[in-house]
Parts: structure tokens; sequence; C-alpha cells
């Protein structure tokens, strides 16, 4: 069993927040998967620019928590370009076993409550 590292938990976080923007019809306009390089997302919907800012949440920690220290800079950022600011947590657990690390050889459970604007 191999516990994935922070930034392959954070690269599944990425890919199921990606997921979930293309399917709203969000446009990339710039994709940064670096672990804890905000935002993750550039993207445009509606003519509007949005940085969203992804992260990795392992059990038993909550995704919908917004850890607003970090994201005040975000937000100053994002502003500058009159840009909307989401997060997007996404909560990570082994499905076996919710105390255990999520592995490479086990199945998981996600959390992923959706993008909250901040």
């Amino acid at each position: 069993m191999s516990q994935l590292s922070e930034q392959e938990l954070h690269n599944l976080a990425m890919n199921i927040v990606g997921k979930d923007l293309e399917e709203q019809g969000y446009e990339f306009l710039g994709v940064n998967s670096e672990f804890k390089r905000d935002p993750q997302f550039v993207a445009l919907k509606n003519k509007k620019l949005h940085f969203v800012i992804v992260r990795a949440i392992e059990y038993p920690y909550d995704p919908r928590e917004i850890p607003m220290i970090f994201l005040e800079t975000i937000k100053q950022h994002a502003l500058k370009f009159d840009a909307c600011t989401f997060y997007a947590g996404v909560g990570l657990a082994n499905s076996k076993d919710y105390e255990l690390p999520v592995s490479s050889s086990e199945d998981y459970v996600v959390n992923y409550p959706g993008l909250k604007e901040i």
C-alpha cells in the first residue's frame, strides 16, 4: 500500500475540480498544478475572469471550511484583475477505513461540495 503524497492528493483534487469546471462551461486560460501555488485555475465563464483555488482535504478535516487567512491574499490579487475568486475544497478519505491514509492501491471516497465564492 503506497500512501499518496501531498502533490498526488493535490493532483487528484485538481482532476475532480477540473472536470466540474469543464461540465459547467468554464474556458481554461491557465492551469497550475504545482502544490500550494495559487490559483490553480484561471478560467473564463460568461466573459468574466475566475480564479479557483483547489485544496485536497484529508479526513477528518472538513472540505467546506475555508482557510480565510491565506485566501485573503488571493482575493486581493483577483480584485486587481476584476476576477471572481472561488475556493474548491475536495475531501478525500480511504474508502475501507477513513482513519487510514489515501493510497494508490485502495479506493477512496470524495466529498466535494462544489465551488464556494470568496
